[in-house]
């Protein structure tokens, strides 16, 4: 243990590490993460507000609320850091900073592979909606869940010890973490390859609203800030640690705002500004080849007119014979 360590104050422990963003002051994190705020607060109102009217014509797009909740949650991160840049001793808070920063992102990744599955249900059916590719992305959303835990454990738990096994540990659960969540961003290219490059199936559908190719593009171009901003985290994450007071170029405060929050209005300019609620839209209930351009649904209503009118005749019939 260092003699550093050795007079550091009882638990939670202040990092001796340079970290991305390193620890905000009044200025110029304050009026920064404010004007970030006010950008993320105009996206929750807009997709809130496309959300409600959607719903009141019974348009339900459940994906607005998730870029809703998006939103909200990076209000809460830099609502943190702007309390952490006041209060620049308070380990808690940085904690808090810090665990926000690394989840928010999370739903545009599942939403992403969301829109990338149903642009492959549309073009490839009987591989979109085969049970071994359902089970496997269920998987995957449980493996964001068991990423998302870890990271939040080995975070709080860095700060509580100062044992080096321990905090090898977090590090190593830290990388492992990051990994998975970069591969994970990358899924819905392969997804979409998949919905282009396999032989053109018979029974391809189309949904929503627009091609087939802008929806394509959308998820790419999304896909793609995702990937840019998880692949700087985990590559600032493997990089060698530096002390307190020797960062990298890649701990300061420019990195940190723009290939997080910065790339992130971007990716809600995108999913907002292009209507993703028209383009990506399904009919409630889709669960098989058919449903997406409503055939089944069509066929199913059919059924029951024939049935209701062969109900009324029969009525008719016994009417007539009485």
């Amino acid at each position: 243990m260092s003699q550093a360590q050795q007079h550091r104050s009882g638990p939670p422990y202040a990092p001796t590490m340079a970290a991305v963003g390193g620890v905000p002051s009044v200025i110029p994190d304050v009026p920064i993460s404010a004007v970030f705020i006010f950008l993320y607060m105009v996206f929750a109102a807009t997709n809130m507000t496309i959300f409600q009217i959607n719903n009141r014509r019974s348009h339900k797009f459940i994906p607005s609320v998730a870029l809703f909740a998006f939103c909200m949650a990076r209000v809460a991160t830099l609502t943190l850091r702007i309390a952490w840049a006041n209060r620049q001793t308070n380990i808690r808070l940085a904690i808090a900073a810090n665990i926000f920063v690394n989840a928010g992102i999370l739903i545009v990744y599942v939403v992403n592979l969301i829109f990338a599955q149903r642009i492959l249900r549309a073009k490839q059916p009987s591989l979109g909606w085969h049970t071994a590719l359902r089970i496997a992305l269920k998987l995957l959303y449980v493996g964001i869940a068991c990423a998302l835990i870890m990271v939040i454990t080995a975070v709080v738990l860095s700060v509580y010890s100062l044992d080096p096994y321990t905090l090898r540990a977090c590090r190593a659960v830290q990388l492992t973490s990051g990994t998975y969540l970069l591969v994970f961003t990358t899924i819905p290219v392969f997804l979409t390859a998949a919905a282009y490059l396999l032989p053109r199936s018979p029974k391809e559908e189309t949904f929503g609203d627009g091609r087939m190719k802008t929806k394509a593009a959308i998820v790419l171009t999304t896909v793609c800030l995702c990937m840019l901003t998880s692949g700087f985290k985990i590559g600032t994450a493997y990089a060698p640690p530096r002390a307190l007071n020797d960062p990298a170029w890649y701990h300061g405060k420019a990195p940190f705002y723009v290939f997080n929050f910065t790339v992130e209005i971007l990716i809600l300019c995108v999913l907002t500004l292009s209507r993703v609620d028209k383009r990506f839209y399904i009919p409630d209930g889709s669960s098989k080849p058919g449903y997406y351009s409503d055939r089944v649904g069509s066929l199913s209503g059919s059924v029951r007119e024939i049935k209701v009118e062969k109900e009324r005749r029969h009525e008719d019939i016994i009417s007539d014979s009485v």
